[in-house]
């Protein structure tokens, strides 16, 4: 039974901890350091607390070692799902149709996307367009299905944006 308690333990704590961790990492990369170094602190503390003790038990088990990397595991899935619901931020995307087509844009913009269009050429001197935005990364599933909906064959491209300044973006 102690052995069940401790492994229950290390495995909930670890969860906390590498959760804390990733959360702390896209705040850092985000440039909010301040409240990444107090993340960090809990984080090491609540690491170190639990290393400390899962090292210093009597118990040989196997089962402490699994309980301490699933703890890993399932922190970081928890981290990420953590991230995506309470860090915002911006996305800037990209996407070239497959055409020249003016309808394509303006149902984007009916849909509340505020869009920057460029003339380009494609492999063999098509004329395209290509498609600005700056969105809140909790609308890129539904700017991809619009997209989607509108041009199968629209190149896509989606990158984490550090700074926006002015504009309108959804």
């Amino acid at each position: 039974m102690e052995l069940f308690i401790l492994c229950v333990k290390i495995f909930f704590v670890r969860i906390l901890d590498v959760s804390l961790g990733t959360v702390r990492m896209i705040i850092t990369v985000k440039g909010n350091k301040l409240v990444a170094s107090l993340i960090g602190f809990f984080e090491i503390l609540v690491w170190f607390l639990i290393v400390k003790e899962a090292l210093n038990t009597t118990e040989t088990s196997i089962f402490i070692a699994l309980s301490y990397s699933l703890g890993y595991a399932t922190g970081t899935y928890i981290g990420g799902i953590l991230s995506d619901k309470f860090v915002s931020g911006t996305l800037s995307v990209q996407v070239v149709l497959s055409n020249n087509n003016h309808k394509i844009v303006d149902k984007i913009r009916e849909e509340g996307f505020a869009v920057s269009v460029v003339n380009v050429k494609g492999k063999e001197d098509h004329d395209k367009y290509m498609l600005f935005m700056e969105i809140d990364k909790k609308k890129i599933n539904q700017l991809k299905y619009l997209i989607k909906s509108l041009d199968s064959k629209a190149f896509v491209v989606v990158n984490e944006t550090k700074m926006v300044e002015n504009g309108f973006f959804k």
